[in-house]
């Protein structure tokens, strides 16, 4: 018996003999039981889960010269045409090849006929998700206004390609993947009922290759029964299914486990040997390390023994790994499985792979053990350093006693503000109070909001500081803020934020400026009549910075600072 053949003799034709979707069953019973159709459904759900087959046995039972029945009666007359496509008001249309809209017309000129041979004329369109735009908006019209005796049942593996105006007019039902528990047992009375001997372990491997649909299940146990004489073995199933024995898998995972990519290499060549194709080897190595990673992170979940032959050698070889290492290999094998799907040489990037797998195995190894050794020795470094640092500052003459929260803590903070602002230059503020009304102000001021946009482009962390400060005036290329907090006022004084603030505002002012800075209340009290009153400009070189009293550098307890943590990091203040 072909696979068609044997597909047709065990497809479902009551609604009873559907497997694994009982609960979409049931809500078609009754609506049909409270003579409640819809006049449109949408199936949706993996291919082989019985959309269509579900689609014709709601055809015959709302069509059964016994009903409309919960079950139909299947020996009707009608039952036994629409089962082999003889009535014309059952109309099945593969989307995929009738897709466009004059298909769609024809459709809308024949709904609005009465049905000649049975109660309702039923259309079931198969991958649906194919029509043009065009063709769903022709549809559209009929099902917002559907005569009473038409019902349509939209079949799709992608919904998501449907309009959510279709959508919306249909009653949708998701089908689900069938268990391999369900298959199996299908698979079994199958084999039962056609005289065919399969071990249990065979039928479970079929199951798990079908990935849920049962439609494409049927067809493995027909293409394994011809291949061995109707007598399937595990061994006969792996063969013809082109998969890879569990004792093979254990032995490459033991190969690249001990990093032998010698062994590795003659066990993907007898592989290739065999007829094996290297897309199928990798795609089986991601699911044996899948399974390898969920027996050692969930042992007692239901999912970590389905596909799993020998627990106690799965056992042990998850023992051998750690779960980090599972991850990363099946990362990689997962990358190089999208490369094999155009790769000119297959066997040559499966063999890379794995190679990639035994360094990585050997290289993560020797990181484990060299890790904490380096840290050990990075923190000798550190205190070798912070030693010597001290021996120097104790050279100079600062105590190494741990200095008062209220006296030494502060002191170096203190020299360092008094010296920023005893090396900054005096500048008047009365150029800016005569141009506060000036057009070069005005147009600095209309202009601020897009220099602060683009800082903040630039690097927020330099508009965070700047979010203090208000232009107050400019004049001969230079711009005058004020600011409430004097932490923000020194951090914008900083030369690489400097340099940002004014390279945008020569951008977007199409020429130079250079940023002043003043507090709030000094610039209140200028505005009050003190104009006389000096402030200090920031129009510094890098190198003023980094000054105390006397022209000598910070300490370098400060320096050391922003070497471990950077410049923007390191605020000192009083």
């Amino acid at each position: 018996m072909s696979h068609i053949a044997l597909y047709r003799s065990w497809r479902p034709q009551m609604f009873k003999d559907m497997v694994g979707q009982q609960h979409i069953i049931q809500t078609l019973q009754n609506a049909i039981r409270e003579q409640r159709v819809s006049h449109a459904y949408l199936f949706n759900g993996p291919r082989g889960t019985g959309k269509t087959t579900t689609a014709k046995v709601l055809a015959k039972a709302v069509n059964c010269v016994h009903g409309p029945a919960v079950e139909p009666c299947n020996v009707c007359d009608t039952c036994i045409g629409i089962t082999e496509g003889h009535i014309m008001d059952v109309v099945e249309i593969d989307a995929a090849s009738n897709r466009g809209i004059d298909e769609i017309r024809d459709i809308r000129e024949k709904v609005r006929y009465a049905p000649t041979e049975v109660r309702y004329k039923v259309y079931i369109i198969d991958e649906v998700h194919m029509l043009t735009a065009e063709a769903f908006n022709a549809l559209l019209k009929t099902l917002e206004e559907p005569p009473a005796h038409v019902i349509f049942i939209l079949a799709t593996t992608e919904p998501h390609k449907l309009p959510a105006t279709i959508i919306s007019r249909c009653q949708r039902f998701d089908f689900r993947q069938v268990s391999t528990a369900e298959q199996v047992t299908r698979l079994d009375e199958i084999c039962r009922e056609e005289g065919i001997q399969a071990t249990e372990e065979a039928l479970a491997y079929i199951a798990r290759l079908s990935e849920g649909g049962m439609r494409d299940a049927i067809g493995l146990l027909e293409q394994t029964a011809a291949f061995s004489d109707r007598q399937i073995t595990l061994e006969a199933a792996v063969d013809v299914t082109g998969g890879i024995a569990a004792e093979q898998f254990y032995k490459l995972a033991e190969a690249i486990q001990q990093k032998n990519a010698a062994l590795m290499l003659s066990l993907v060549e007898q592989l290739m040997q065999a007829g094996k194709s290297p897309d199928k080897c990798m795609e089986n190595l991601i699911y044996y390390f899948r399974d390898l990673l969920v027996l050692k992170l969930a042992p007692n979940g239901r999912a970590a023994t389905e596909r799993i032959v020998e627990v106690e050698q799965f056992e042990a070889m998850a023992s051998a790994y750690t779960a980090e290492e599972l991850f990363r290999m099946i990362e990689i094998l997962n990358h190089y499985q999208q490369e094999l799907k155009t790769a000119a040489q297959p066997q040559t990037l499966l063999e890379v792979a794995l190679l990639k797998l035994c360094s990585t195995q050997a290289s993560s190894t020797q990181q484990a053990s060299t890790a904490s050794s380096q840290e050990i020795a990075s923190l000798r470094q550190q205190i070798q350093s912070l030693e010597s640092q001290l021996t120097k500052l104790m050279k100079q003459g600062v105590s190494a006693s741990a200095p008062s929260a209220q006296s030494n803590e502060r002191q170096p903070a203190r020299r360092n503000f008094a010296a920023s602002g005893a090396n900054r230059p005096k500048v008047k503020l009365d150029p800016f109070l005569a141009s506060l009304n000036s057009q070069e102000t005005q147009a600095a001021r209309m202009k601020w909001g897009d220099i602060m946009m683009l800082v903040k482009e630039r690097k927020v962390t330099v508009q965070a500081w700047l979010k203090d400060s208000e232009l107050v005036a400019a004049v001969d290329g230079q711009m005058l803020l004020t600011f409430r907090n004097d932490m923000h006022r020194e951090m914008t004084e900083r030369p690489s934020h400097r340099e940002i603030i004014e390279q945008v505002s020569a951008e977007v002012m199409n020429q130079p400026y250079t940023i002043v800075t003043v507090m709030l209340k000094d610039w209140q009290a200028a505005l009050d009549g003190n104009e006389e009153k000096v402030v200090e400009s920031l129009e510094l070189e890098p190198e003023n910075i980094s000054t105390q009293q006397g022209g000598s550098k910070q300490p370098e307890w400060v320096e050391e600072a922003v070497k471990l943590f950077g410049e923007e990091l390191v605020v000192v203040k009083e």
